[in-house]
This record gives structure tokens, C-alpha cells and sequence, in this order.
């Protein structure tokens, strides 16, 4: 039945891949018919029965049509051949550098009797998939390794008639979290797919439509002249026209390579791969949560956590601490993790880390001065207390600029305090009811905290800031600073902020992907009151900053995470309350009226 199934599979997708070229086709048929009607017309000439001033007048338009025609597509044809397709910003695997990790795969691929991918790259995300990067803009093709390009019936008398086989991509996650076993029953079904892609239709039906999806591209590439521009629009409405009517089958062709590839691995470590779909979850709660908790504030900051991978097993360990349904999960560390396929497993994730900051953040390719390693021992102080003493600093600057009373001779947690305090008789009152303002628009990025989240009530509304209007006019103060702090960072730099949408990857645009929705105006403010609460703490208290795995910045005193201190700040800014921050201050021994160190 398996061999049915995939038999199936591969048949559907052979006939979506012939409907591909046939649009391939019936697109070259066109351009030919001015060139045939122009045939006619001179055989009719020659043959002495199209005669006339008429006939030679049409002889010369279609003429003129057709050469129009035929240079026009040869062009757009050449566009199509050479435009360098897409590719997925990856790290390269030598194979010198994972011999043990080519050998599973090929030996994978032996049992699935399909070729062996012809090299093997990492990704910084949850997610596995073959890659074909064969097109001769991307520079010469990767050398299969033994058996790689063997094809039945090919054989190795004419190496050009070969494809030559895609490449694998793993999510770097896995690697770290996943065992050896796992980690091959999980790329099962994605090596199986080089099957399909060794047969002819198929890679010539995924040249054509990457070609053409190049080619809208490059039409729509900016910054050219006018003439430059109407031969982009007419390139580009052919691509776009050809890409609609391939689109359907496309799809088709690529379910139909998948149900084969997923039937064909059915045979491998069907058993396992029940399990390992429960690590690919985890994996994937488990990376999301360290790159906003964890990773996010630190770009922030400029800094770049040089290990990331390894921070997915450490967050991924503590979950199954505190969780009970995740218990069982703990007794996999006991076996071999498939990051010892690795010869140089801390050289990877380093480049991975690096490269999950260019694509989530935004940040330069290389280090710099603004844009440093920083490894997990020295994240509380080189993270988490440069964030605090900065956010501290920034909302002083802003209480300055509002004439409130100097900071004399430091600055204090209760000068904050004291400003953000309502009078008894307009405690209470919203800060949008008293000034009918508008907010200023919140910085971009996620909250960076401390401390556990309250979930807001069901009835509150996300788009609106409830507070007094000392805290709206301070929050709006600083959501002004931030921006013009981050319209100030140069491009590419990352001092103070996420890099500009237009950073370049490889000639094209950077898939930026944001982490998390921007702050309102509240989340800010009390982002900012928080971090001067921390500062008060670590100066006068004995407190340390510190770094939860899954939390990502947070507070120890007296050896206790403070994870009671979000509502008490909240209540301070909505209400105008400081009674509940000023009893948690005095039970933790933290003196507001003491001054505190500012970067």
C-alpha cells in the first residue's frame, strides 16, 4: 500500500509539473503566431497567391510585429533564465565540519532510495525544508557527495542531464534539542522529497516558476530610468500574468511531492517520529519564547546572546522543572543530542545566533563597537542592568524636560514617585478624559520586564491607556524620546533600537520579522517606573539582576525572584496610588530616597 501511495503522489505531481509547462508552452506558442502569420504571408508571395499592394503592406506590419514579438521574448525569456531566484539566508555545514551529520542523511536517503541532498545548511527557526540552489547566478553548485546524484536509470554517463539535488535545511533548534534519533525521524519525510525533485517535468516545472517569480521581482526593483522602467512594466505584467496561470497547478505540484515524500518515509522510524512531533512543538514554544523574552532585549541593548541554541535547551530544561506534564520530556537528556553531530557545535550556534539577529532584528552582519557578543554569564550585567540604568536615565531626561522638580543632588526612585502621585481628588481620574490628547506613538518592540505579566481584565481595550494625566503626559514624553532615538541610530546600527526596514540581505531586502506588536504608552511607562524600581533595589537593597529562561530579565532579592511587582507599578500609573510600591518597597528594604546609579 505504501508503494501505491507513493506511486500516487509522484504521479500527481508529474501531471501538475507537465500543466506547468504546458503554460510554459502555450505562452511560447503565442509569441510564435506573428512570426507564423508572417510565414503565410510570404509563401503566399512566393507562390504568387497573396499578390497586392494590401498583401505587402501586411507582409511588412506582421513583419514588424513579429521581430517586436520574438526580440521581446527573447528577452524576457532571457530575464527568466538568468534572474538569480530567492534563496533563504542560511548558515552553510561543510561537511568537514559535520562529517557524522552527512553520514545520517545519506545513509537516510540509502533507505529511502532517494538521492542525498547535495549539501546541508541551518536555519535560526523551527522549520526543515529542501532547498534547490542549482541556478548558476548563485555561483557553482555545492558537489554532491557519493551516491548524491544517483538517479535510476540516469546512471553516470552524462553528468549535465543530471539535477543536481537540492539542499537541506535544518532548523537549528532541533539540532540542540532534539536527539539523534529524533532528529532523523524528523527529517524523513523532508530528505524523501529529493526523489521527486531528481525527475526532469518536476525541476524544469520549479525553474520556470522561480524565473518567473524572479523576474516580477526584478521588474520591480526601484531607482531606474524612464525607459529602463516601461520595459520593467512590460516584464513585469508577462511574469506576474504567467505567475496566475501557473499558481493553481504549482500548488498542486507541490502537495503532490509532499503526500509522496510523507508516504515514502513512512517506512523509517514511523514509531519515533510520533515522538519527535512532540519535540517539534516544544522546540518551536520553547525558540519563540527565549527570542522575545531573552534574545529581543539584548539586540536591543546591541548586544547579540552568542548562544542561542544552546538557551532553547536550557529554557526547554526549565520548563520541564516547573511543569509537571513536561517531566517526561527530562529523561531524554540523558541520550545523545544531535548537536554532537556537530564537530564544532559553539561555532554554529554562534553563526545561527548572528544570523536570527539580522533576520528578527534587524542588526549588522558583523560585530562592532555597538553590536557585540555577549555570552549568557555576563547577561545580567552587560543585558538586564544596562537596560534598567538606561530606561531609568531616559525617564529622568524626561521628567527634566517637564519642568518637574530636579533631581538634586541624584536622581531618586521618589522624585518618581512623587510626580507620578495624584492628589487625593483626582485619583482615579484617566489621563485621555482630563487633556483630550492624542498619545504620541509607542516605540517599537515588546515590552522588556522584570517580572511576570498581569493579564489584562476582559473588559480592558488594548488600544486604550487608562492612567492619570501626570502619567499620560510622562508616557507620551518617553514614547517621544524613544523615537527620536531610534530615528537618530545610523543604519545598520542597533545601539537603541530595531535597524530600518530597508536593510539589505544578498542584494534583496531583509525579511524582518517583528517579535512582538509595539508598546503602548502604558507598557512603556511602566517599563520605565520598573526599571528605576530594579535600579533602587540592586543600590540600596542588595538586589541582582539576573536571567530567567523563560521569563528572559528579572530581580533577585534575597535570593527570590520579585514576581509581585507589576501590579503594585501599575497601580501607581492608572491610579495615582503609590501606597502599594511604597509598602512592597519597604518589605524588600529598598530606600527610594536614596540616589541611584545612571549609565
Amino acid at each position: 500500500m505504501t508503494g501505491i501511495g507513493v506511486e500516487a503522489g509522484a504521479q500527481a505531481a508529474r501531471s501538475r509539473a507537465l500543466a506547468v509547462l504546458r503554460v510554459r508552452g502555450r505562452a511560447l506558442g503565442v509569441a510564435a503566431l506573428p512570426a507564423g502569420a508572417e510565414v503565410i504571408l510570404l509563401a503566399g508571395a512566393v507562390t504568387g497567391h497573396l499578390v497586392g499592394p494590401g498583401w505587402d503592406a501586411a507582409r511588412w506590419a506582421v513583419g514588424v510585429l513579429a521581430v517586436l514579438v520574438l526580440l521581446a521574448t527573447a528577452g524576457i525569456a532571457l530575464v527568466v533564465s538568468r534572474a538569480r531566484p530567492a534563496t533563504s539566508p542560511t548558515v552553510p555545514v561543510p561537511e568537514e565540519s559535520a562529517p557524522d551529520l552527512y553520514r545520517m542523511v545519506r545513509d537516510l536517503a540509502e533507505r529511502l532510495e532517494v538521492p542525498a541532498p547535495s549539501a546541508i545548511a541551518l536555519t535560526p527557526d523551527c522549520d526543515s525544508w529542501l532547498e534547490d540552489r542549482a541556478h548558476a547566478a548563485h555561483g557553482p553548485p555545492p558537489r554532491p557527495g557519493p551516491g548524491a546524484a544517483d538517479i535510476p536509470g540516469e546512471g553516470r554517463r552524462s553528468p549535465r542531464r543530471v539535477p543536481v539535488p537540492p539542499v537541506l535545511v535544518i532548523g537549528s533548534p532541533f539540532l540542540w534539542w532534539m536527539r539523534v534519533g529524533e532528529l532523523r525521524a524528523v527529517l524523513a519525510p523532508v530528505v524523501a522529497g529529493t526523489g521527486p525533485s531528481a525527475h526532469p517535468d518536476i525541476a524544469a516545472a520549479r525553474r520556470f516558476v522561480r524565473g518567473l517569480d524572479a523576474t516580477a521581482a526584478v521588474a520591480a526593483t526601484p531607482g531606474r530610468g524612464p525607459l529602463a522602467r516601461a520595459a520593467c512594466a512590460v516584464l513585469g505584467r508577462v511574469a506576474r500574468l504567467l505567475l496566475g496561470a501557473c499558481r493553481e497547478h504549482a500548488a498542486q505540484l507541490e502537495r503532490g511531492v509532499a503526500a509522496a515524500a510523507a508516504e515514502r518515509a513512512q517506512t523509517v522510524d514511523y514509531g519515533v517520529r510520533i515522538v519527535a512531533q512532540e519535540q517539534v512543538g516544544l522546540a518551536y514554544a520553547g525558540w519563540d519564547r527565549l527570542l522575545t523574552r531573552v534574545a529581543l532585549p539584548a539586540w536591543r541593548m546591541g548586544r547579540w546572546p552568542s548562544r542561542l541554541d544552546a538557551g532553547v535547551v536550557a529554557a526547554l530544561t526549565e520548563l520541564s522543572r516547573r511543569d509537571r506534564l513536561a517531566e517526561g520530556f527530562a529523561s531524554r537528556l540523558g541520550e545523545r543530542p544531535a548537536c554532537d553531530l556537530l564537530e564544532e557545535p559553539g561555532t554554529m550556534d554562534e553563526a545561527a545566533s548572528l544570523l536570527a539577529a539580522r533576520l528578527f532584528h534587524g542588526g549588522p552582519a558583523e560585530c562592532g563597537p555597538d553590536w557585540a557578543p555577549v555570552d549568557w554569564q555576563s547577561y545580567p550585567e552587560e543585558v538586564v542592568d544596562r537596560t534598567w540604568r538606561a530606561d531609568a536615565a531616559r525617564l529622568h531626561r524626561v521628567l527634566d524636560s517637564l519642568g518637574t522638580r530636579p533631581a538634586r543632588p541624584a536622581p531618586t526612585l521618589s522624585r518618581v514617585l512623587d510626580h507620578l502621585t495624584e492628589p487625593p481628588a483626582t485619583q482615579g481620574h484617566a489621563a485621555g478624559a482630563a487633556t483630550g490628547a492624542a498619545p504620541a506613538p509607542a516605540a517599537p518592540g515588546s515590552a522588556l520586564v522584570p517580572y511576570d505579566h498581569a493579564p489584562d481584565g476582559p473588559d480592558e481595550d488594548p488600544d486604550e491607556d487608562p492612567g492619570t494625566e501626570r502619567s499620560a503626559v510622562l508616557a507620551a514624553g518617553l514614547s517621544a524620546e524613544v523615537a527620536r532615538e531610534e530615528t537618530a541610530v545610523p543604519r545598520g546600527a542597533t545601539a537603541a533600537g530595531q535597524g530600518p526596514p530597508s536593510t539589505l540581505w544578498d542584494g534583496g531586502a531583509l525579511p524582518l520579522v517583528p517579535l512582538q506588536p509595539p508598546r503602548t504608552a502604558r507598557e512603556l511607562l511602566a517599563d520605565h517606573v520598573t526599571a528605576m524600581v530594579c535600579c533602587a533595589a540592586v543600590d540600596t537593597a542588595g538586589a541582582v539582576p539576573a536571567l530567567d529562561w523563560l521569563d528572559g530579565p528579572s530581580l533577585l532579592l534575597h535570593g527570590e525572584r520579585a514576581a509581585d511587582l507589576t501590579p503594585r507599578v501599575l497601580s501607581l500609573i492608572e491610579r495615582g496610588d503609590p501606597g502599594p510600591l511604597r509598602d512592597w518597597l519597604a518589605a524588600a528594604g529598598i530606600r527610594p530616597e536614596k540616589p541611584i546609579r545612571l549609565v
